[in-house]
């Protein structure tokens, strides 16, 4: 059990989050960020599970076939994709079917994103390092098309400008 090496992390992540977020005016979002990491149903899985080099969400899939942690953190985090997945009464009557996510939420997920890579690779991380990890799941999200447009567009000029850039643009232009 990792508890104490668990909690160092996420709070790492919680902080570069609000670092990205203040930048971009999005101060309550950057104070309340993944507060839901610290609840016991999602700590203690993490403590369980922690490697420190990816999601220790993706150690407890490997385990038991699912992750309870994530079940718990898409549901109460609205800067996940997931939590923007209902059922559809147009597109496929009673299939599921993504909403669009408010603007504020797809830049929480942008900056989500720059947070666990920088995290996770450490010395490694480059300002296309968040896309390089979305263009691997790209293809099996459930995304509204218009939250995929933006967060790609985002990810795109990170990756060729930089986060002081894409940040001005955020803040200009985007909110």
């Amino acid at each position: 059990m990792n508890a104490w090496k668990h909690f160092k992390t996420i709070t790492y992540h919680k902080y570069l989050v609000a670092k990205g977020c203040f930048k971009v005016g999005l101060y309550k979002q950057g104070i309340l960020h993944d507060m839901s990491k610290y609840s016991p149903t999602e700590f203690w899985v993490g403590a369980k599970y922690y490697q420190g080099t990816r999601s220790p969400n993706n150690a407890e899939r490997e385990a038991i076939g699912y992750s309870s942690s994530w079940l718990h953190h898409k549901g109460r985090n609205k800067h996940h994709y997931e939590y923007w997945i209902d059922y559809s009464i147009k597109e496929v009557p009673g299939g599921m079917a993504p909403a669009p996510m408010p603007t504020k939420y797809v830049v929480e997920m942008l900056m989500d994103r720059i947070a666990a890579s920088k995290v996770y690779q450490k010395e490694k991380y480059t300002d296309a390092s968040p896309l390089a990890y979305y263009m691997l799941g790209k293809d099996c999200a459930q995304i509204h098309s218009d939250t995929k447009k933006l967060l790609e567009e985002l990810l795109e000029m990170l990756a060729k400008k930089g986060e002081k850039e894409t940040f001005r643009y955020i803040k200009q232009e985007v909110l």
